[in-house]
C-alpha cells in the first residue's frame, strides 16, 4: 500500500508538474507571439510613413484624421467576409463596413507600388483627408498597422457612373442634362484638386468606376490609389505607368510623366461615356474600333458624329449643344497635354453648356431625376465588369507608341 501510494503521489506530481510546465510554455509563447505582433505592427506602420504622420496629427489641432486599428476594421467588416467586398481593381480591394458608432464606410486595402509610395504613404493620405469638397468622397482616416495599409472613406450608396451608364439594359433613360450635371460635377471636384489642394494633387485614374453617385446621385469623385502630389521639381518622373486601359494620356505613357493635364485626358474619355454609353475599352471589337478615344476621332474627323452620339440625347436634345460637348471633349484628348484645357476652364465650359441644354420633358427637380435614375439596376459594386477593369501598373518603355488608342497595350 505505502508504495501504491507513493507511485500515485509520484504520478499526480508529474502529472501537474506537466501541466505548469505546459501552461509556463504556453504563456511564455503567448507573450513572445503578442510582443512579435506588435513588432511587426509598429515595423508595418512606420514603414507606411505612420511616424511622419503621428507627428504631423501631434502639430495640428483639431483634427478628424483617425488612425484605425487593424481589429476595428476587422470587426466592422466581419473580418473582411466577401461578402462585403463592394469592388475590385489593380488599386486594392473594396469592403463595406459598419463602426462602432454605426456609420457606413467603405474600407479599401491598398496596392502599393513602390518603395516611395510606401514612406510617404501616411504623410499624403493626411493631406488628402483635409480635401473638403462636396464632389469628393470623403477620407476619414487609415490603418498602417497592416502589411497592406486600409482606406477608410464615407459610404456611397448607389455604386458608380460606370454602372449607371453600362449597366442598364432597356432602363430607363438618363437625361442630357443629369449627364452634363455629372460631368460639370466631376470636372469642379477635379478642378478643384489640381487648383486649389495644397499642394496640388493629380489623381492618376479617372474614370467612371472611380466617379461615385450619391443618394441623389449627385457625383462622387473617389479612388485616390493612383493619385500623387503634384512633384515640386519640373524633373521628376514616375518609374510606371499607372492608370486604367482606355483612359491612359497617351503623353504621360510617352514620358512617363503624370501632369494634370493627364486627368484632363482622361477625363475627355468619360465625357464621351456620357456621350455615346459606349464603354471606354471594348475587346470584343474590332482593332481599331477597341478603343472610345481613337474610334471618337475618326469618326468627328470625318463629321459622322451623329453615328456615335446615344440615340436618347439626339431625341431630347439639339444637335448644336451635343456637338459642343463633343468639341470639349475633342480638346480635351488632343496628343499634346499642352493643347489641352484645364480643367477649371473645362468646368466653366460645361456649367455654359449646362444652361444651354433644355429638356423637352421640363427641367425635373431632384426628388424627380432621382426616381427617374433608380429604374436602373441595383448597383452592387464599386468597379464595373465585362472587361473595363483592366487596370494596369506596368512598366512602360520611353519608345512605346504614343497613341494609347491605336493599338492594344503590351
Amino acid at each position: 500500500q505505502d508504495k501504491s501510494q507513493i507511485g500515485w503521489e509520484i504520478a499526480i506530481g508529474v502529472s501537474v508538474g506537466v501541466i505548469v510546465l505546459i501552461a509556463t510554455a504556453s504563456c511564455a509563447y503567448m507573450i513572445y507571439a503578442k510582443r512579435r505582433l506588435a513588432k511587426i505592427k509598429r515595423e508595418y506602420f512606420e514603414q507606411h510613413g505612420g511616424l511622419t504622420l503621428f507627428d504631423e496629427m501631434r502639430s495640428r489641432q483639431g483634427l478628424s484624421f483617425k488612425l484605425f486599428t487593424q481589429e476595428e476594421l476587422e470587426e466592422a467588416t466581419g473580418r473582411f467576409d466577401e461578402r462585403n467586398v463592394i469592388g475590385k481593381g489593380a488599386n486594392g480591394t473594396v469592403y463595406k463596413g459598419t463602426t462602432k458608432d454605426n456609420e457606413l464606410v467603405a474600407i479599401k486595402k491598398c496596392r502599393l507600388a513602390s518603395e516611395r509610395q510606401q514612406k510617404e504613404f501616411g504623410k499624403e493620405m493626411l493631406i488628402v483627408s483635409q480635401i473638403n469638397h462636396r464632389y469628393i468622397v470623403k477620407l476619414y482616416g487609415c490603418c498602417l498597422e497592416v502589411e497592406v495599409p486600409m482606406l477608410v472613406y464615407k459610404y456611397i450608396p448607389n455604386g458608380t457612373l460606370y454602372r449607371l451608364i453600362h449597366g442598364r439594359r432597356d432602363g430607363p433613360r438618363i437625361p442630357f442634362t443629369a449627364r452634363l450635371n455629372i460631368a460639370h460635377q466631376t470636372a469642379e471636384a477635379l478642378s478643384y484638386l489640381h487648383s486649389w489642394a495644397s499642394p496640388p494633387i493629380i489623381h492618376g485614374d479617372v474614370k467612371t468606376s472611380n466617379i461615385l453617385l450619391d443618394e441623389d446621385y449627385t457625383a462622387k469623385v473617389s479612388d485616390f490609389g493612383a493619385s500623387t502630389l503634384a512633384p515640386t521639381d519640373e524633373a521628376q518622373f514616375v518609374t510606371l505607368v499607372q492608370g486604367t486601359c482606355g483612359y491612359l494620356d497617351p503623353e504621360y505613357m510617352r514620358t512617363c510623366k503624370l501632369t494634370d493635364k493627364s486627368d484632363v485626358y482622361s477625363f475627355g474619355v468619360v465625357l464621351l461615356e456620357l456621350l455615346t454609353c459606349r464603354k471606354a475599352l471594348n475587346l470584343e471589337e474590332l482593332e481599331e474600333e477597341k478603343y472610345l478615344s481613337s474610334q471618337f476621332l475618326l469618326v468627328i474627323g470625318d463629321n459622322r458624329l451623329e453615328e456615335m452620339l446615344d440615340p436618347q440625347i439626339k431625341s431630347e436634345q439639339s444637335i448644336e449643344v451635343l456637338e459642343q460637348a463633343a468639341e470639349l471633349a475633342k480638346r480635351c484628348l488632343e496628343m499634346l497635354g499642352e493643347n489641352r484645357p484645364s480643367m477649371r476652364e473645362v468646368a466653366e465650359e460645361l456649367h455654359r453648356l449646362s444652361k444651354l441644354a433644355q429638356d423637352p420633358w421640363g427641367p425635373p427637380d431632384s426628388a424627380e431625376l432621382v426616381e427617374l435614375l433608380r429604374g436602373s439596376p441595383s448597383p452592387t459594386t464599386y468597379s464595373g465588369h465585362s472587361g473595363i477593369e483592366l487596370s494596369s501598373t506596368r512598366n512602360v518603355s520611353f519608345t512605346d507608341t504614343a497613341y494609347v488608342g491605336i493599338q492594344s497595350p503590351r
